[in-house]
């Protein structure tokens, strides 16, 4: 007698155990991602007017909810089998580089410097290295880092358009050295060569404010003794904004 029957249905069991498997990962990345879009919509007051004076506040606000992202992060671990962690990667993939776009931009927002690999991961409560179990991919770290360059480069046309002139000074000197940083790599990975492109996009949008600043005179001609953008507020009101009386880049808010 054929044991196909007895072959196939030692298969199923197996689909069903990996059905189950995945379903209480979906559950947990769930709520992952839930509480990065709160941090989201926390952090975008920067690009309202008056933004610059509400950025202390929602970076600890966005603090205590990474807080939050630190225990689910351990329930997702805990939901992983052993030694399968890229195996089921993709269903965190996207809010890991989302989650660590957003400390990098808490980092900035606070001190106004570059945040390594290894202090995203201690944020975000996970390991640093594949061989410490359940870390933060490498990869992910870098493409949040890539969308940290798009958000500044929203940030300083905004920031232009609420009268804050030095603030895209500050954001060019820093998506500079970030460029120069990617520049060191050697890019095999299509994903992340295509994001380094669009890095390439920002910085001209950001040099285009600050030459259009310039050839306007409104340029600071200093700079906060620090580099910490906290310091930056706004010295000319949005009335005599770059974007009056000709079509700059900076005409509009995003």
């Amino acid at each position: 007698m054929s044991n196909i029957p007895e072959i196939f249905s030692a298969f199923q069991g197996y689909l069903d155990n990996e059905h189950s498997v995945r379903e209480v990962i979906r559950t947990h990345t769930r709520e992952i991602e839930a509480t990065a879009r709160e941090i989201l919509i926390t952090l975008q007051c920067i690009h309202q007017a008056n933004g610059a004076k509400e950025i202390p506040a929602a970076c600890e606000r966005s603090r205590k909810k990474l807080e939050d992202v630190r225990q689910q992060y351990e329930q997702l671990k805990g939901a992983v089998p052993e030694d399968q962690y890229y195996r089921f990667h993709d269903h965190w993939r996207f809010v890991t580089q989302r989650l660590s776009f957003l400390v990098a931009l808490i980092q900035y927002l606070d001190t106004g410097e570059f945040i390594s690999h290894a202090e995203v991961a201690a944020e975000l409560g996970l390991a640093c290295r594949r061989t410490d179990g359940f870390h933060l991919d490498l990869e992910d770290y870098l493409i949040g880092q890539l969308d940290l360059a798009s958000e500044l480069a929203r940030f300083c046309v905004n920031a232009v358009t609420f009268g804050d002139y030095a603030r895209p000074l500050h954001i060019s000197k820093f998506l500079g050295e970030l460029s120069a940083g990617f520049r060191m790599l050697n890019f095999k990975n299509d994903s992340l060569r295509k994001r380094f492109d669009g890095l390439k996009y920002n910085i001209k949008k950001v040099e285009e404010v600050v030459y259009d600043l310039s050839i306007r005179g409104l340029k600071p001609s200093g700079e906060p003794s620090s580099g910490d953008p906290s310091e930056l507020e706004p010295k000319v009101s949005p009335s005599e904004g770059v974007g009056e009386g000709g079509g700059g880049p900076t005409n509009s808010a995003d």
